[in-house]
């Protein structure tokens, strides 16, 4: 876990969200930030829409950037990518080494997920991974007491709550995230769209 974890104001962050499903492959992207003021970069990359490489192509994407041994945390906008492409955390914890937190806006209605899996034949692979990603805890961050939830991997509850409080600087949700979005809904659709 992270006893030796010291949260400074400048902590490297990846944020990573997808684009909107317009074809087969569904592209990625990632911002490197220093806490919630300063984007040092952008990664990208593509997954293959309801596959099941989603966490494979992030640790790839992390490992090849030259910005790896710089970040000390990486942010997802919940665990499903490209449709149902669902991400291990665990897995992404323990192959780039980099604690991993979740973030969802509001808490995932696990009937409806489990009821839409019924249509892949991996259905029951990927319900495990989902329920592999472990507890879902609800968050109140300094901005207008709205709530998000999260869940982590490799990082106690303490220093996520930092860690969000730091980088949540224009919306409840934190900065890394909010401009992966800006970045990879804008170069797909031409035009940022939806909650950011």
């Amino acid at each position: 876990m992270d006893s030796d974890f010291h949260v400074k104001p400048e902590i490297r962050i990846l944020g990573i969200d997808d684009s909107a499903l317009l074809n087969e492959k569904v592209m990625i992207v990632g911002t490197v930030f220093r806490g919630g003021d300063w984007i040092d970069g952008v990664l990208r990359s593509e997954i293959t829409r309801d596959g099941l490489d989603a966490t494979e192509v992030m640790v790839t994407m992390i490992k090849n950037s030259r910005h790896h041994n710089q970040l000390r945390v990486i942010m997802l906008d919940g665990i499903t990518y490209g449709g149902f492409n669902v991400v291990d955390i665990e897995e992404l914890y323990r192959e780039t080494g980099l604690p991993v937190i979740v973030i969802m806006r509001s808490c995932p209605d696990f009937e409806k997920i489990r009821s839409a899996l019924n249509h892949f034949s991996d259905g029951e692979e990927r319900w495990k991974i989902i329920k592999k990603a472990g507890k879902i805890e609800k968050l109140i961050t300094g901005r207008n007491g709205t709530p998000i939830y999260i869940q982590k991997a490799g990082i106690r509850a303490k220093n996520v709550e930092k860690i969000i409080h730091l980088t949540s600087i224009r919306s409840s949700i934190p900065e890394p995230l909010r401009v992966a979005h800006l970045i990879a809904t804008g170069i797909t659709l031409g035009e940022s769209r939806g909650k950011a």
